[in-house]
């Protein structure tokens, strides 16, 4: 493999008109994508060897971003390429270099277009609290976030400012001002941009990841003192999200953030990727809408009691996960066996469709 340059633009071609949902370039395979869930690998380009994998994800960085990554062993960043943006991660794995890129849809599909209960729509037009978007990672956490970002921006006048590492989703300013901060571009880190976010006038506050203490605790505080704000985290549920919470502080604070916490939260939003039949995917989420009874199991410290509310509280716009799935297999959407692998209780979802 002579020219990686030309090589990376095959790859990223392919992945784009493949519509891929992300592209792998490792040593000891062939550069591998994933369709609809599924990887495939590229057909024609044989084995990658360590020079040729180096030279490969080297095309992609600047001189700046080879000399983090050179002195950290691993990066996060955007690159675009024919109209298109991609995530990348570049990383060390026994010695050689591998990355995975995942392709970022130009166009931020509205609520409705992403197969998303309505109730989402509802908790954007709140002004202040705290909405968490959760799930595992590649089902869809971000591509959730945008939409709810972007259904403000088409509908309300407000000026929102978002921490992100890197940028995916590009917005356009609508009814709303949007400024978008990158984490080593414009800021170097989410606690620094958190800190000074106040003195840029925000109503609205998108941070991309909540991943220590300090961003958890001064996103809380923001959503407390009159801002409506967004973040995500990588949970399976509303209650191991408030589990995750809690347990990230240390024991003399965790009673402090049960009691801000329950005051903050508006909802929180834990979603799956299913297969859907005939191809493509489609979410199921369970949601949690904060109300007198939510916050009081939070401040108590009576998380394991919140699935049982959620499953009895369908008149407040709260769904089970079992029930989303459930209402996607009587819909023809997905299959039982499909369902059974995403559920967190199989048997209860037996039930639901028996």
């Amino acid at each position: 493999m002579e020219n990686h340059e030309q090589k990376l633009k095959d790859l990223l071609a392919l992945a784009i008109y493949s519509n891929a949902s992300d592209l792998h370039v490792s040593v000891g395979h062939p550069p591998t994508i994933r369709l609809a869930g599924k990887l495939q690998t590229a057909s024609g380009i044989g084995v990658l060897n360590p020079e040729d994998a180096k030279g490969i994800v080297m095309a992609l960085m600047t001189e700046k971003q080879k000399e983090e990554f050179l002195k950290n062993k691993e990066i996060d960043f955007s690159y675009s390429f024919l109209d298109h943006r991609f995530r990348v991660n570049v990383f060390m794995q026994m010695g050689s270099v591998s990355c995975s890129l995942r392709l970022v849809p130009t166009r931020i599909k509205t609520l409705e277009e992403l197969n998303l209960p309505s109730k989402l729509a509802d908790l954007t037009d709140h002004n202040q609290g705290l909405i968490l978007v959760t799930g595992p990672s590649s089902h869809g956490k971000s591509t959730t976030l945008a939409a709810m970002i972007d259904q403000i921006n088409k509908t309300q006048f407000k000026r929102i400012i978002t921490i992100e590492d890197p940028v995916e989703y590009i917005f356009q300013d609508d009814k709303s001002i949007i400024d978008q901060r990158e984490i080593y571009h414009d800021t170097d880190s989410f606690t620094r941009a958190l800190k000074s976010i106040f003195r840029q006038d925000p109503d609205i506050i998108m941070v991309g990841e909540m991943r220590d203490p300090e961003t958890i605790s001064t996103v809380i505080t923001s959503a407390e003192t009159g801002h409506l704000v967004f973040s995500t985290l990588h949970t399976n549920s509303a209650s191991e999200t408030i589990h995750r919470i809690i347990d990230t502080f240390p024991g003399e604070q965790q009673s402090q953030i049960r009691t801000q916490l329950a005051s903050a939260l508006l909802g929180i939003v834990s979603q799956r990727l299913i297969p859907r039949k005939g191809g493509g995917i489609i979410p199921a989420c369970e949601i949690m809408v904060s109300t007198p009874a939510t916050a009081n199991i939070i401040r108590e410290n009576r998380v394991h009691e919140l699935d049982f509310v959620i499953e009895t509280s369908a008149e407040k716009g709260m769904i089970s996960l079992n029930k989303s799935l459930a209402d996607l297999i009587q819909r023809g959407e997905i299959s039982i066996d499909d369902a059974l692998v995403y559920s967190r209780r199989p048997s209860e979802l037996q039930d639901f469709v028996n």
